[in-house]
């Protein structure tokens, strides 16, 4: 992937560059964290921005990015949410019913853990909003589990130096997997439902 434009915002901006990079990574999963924070850390390592700095902003622009995806589940609602599913094939509402129990039931640990999961880390602020998670609550452990998760790459970058992008190739494999396991599911549950579909057209 070309980070060239990620070393310039830092170079130019130093840490405050990086935490806009992952604001964006945020709001655009394709863009990987993995291998920005490592880039951070290998920037403060060389002189470019401090290494608390570097964790200080990254952190803030993952709340950021955060927040903006949150208000975006909260503009959408719940009676949209359910009023999208409606109409898509496949669907159910009581599909939507069933990932909001869930979500009542484990909201808490699935904010602070998600961002710590490639994908997850963005997607999962979108049903927080629109089960309008309290903010405070919400800010805490995205805030939590991004320090967390930003720490140990930036570090990672910071003591690999030269080799910053080792850490990119190890984590890359760990995306890969998640997504498979997300294609299978979703390959499982479409099946399932054509499944039922046909059998209930034979009745």
């Amino acid at each position: 992937m070309d980070v060239d434009w990620v070393v310039d915002l830092m170079e130019k901006f130093g840490a405050p560059g990086a935490g806009l990079a992952i604001a964006l990574e945020n709001l655009f999963p394709p863009l990987p964290s993995e291998v920005f924070l490592p880039l951070a850390g290998f920037t403060a390592s060389r002189g470019g921005m401090s290494l608390l700095a570097a964790i200080l902003w990254t952190t803030a622009g993952s709340v950021v990015g955060a927040l903006v995806l949150y208000w975006v589940g909260a503009l959408l609602g719940r009676d949209r949410v359910r009023a999208i599913a409606a109409k898509m094939p496949l669907v159910k509402v009581s599909d939507v019913d069933k990932t909001e129990a869930w979500f009542d039931k484990h909201g808490k640990a699935t904010v602070f853990f998600g961002r710590m999961i490639p994908i997850f880390r963005s997607l999962i602020s979108i049903p927080a909003g629109v089960q309008r998670m309290p903010l405070p609550g919400f800010l805490a452990l995205t805030a939590a589990g991004s320090a967390i998760w930003n720490t140990a790459l930036i570090l990672a970058g910071y003591y690999l130096g030269e080799s910053w992008h080792v850490v990119e190739q190890y984590l890359g494999v760990a995306s890969k997997v998640v997504l498979g396991a997300v294609v299978l599911a979703v390959g499982w549950f479409v099946v399932a439902r054509l499944v039922k579909g046909k059998e209930r057209a034979r009745r």
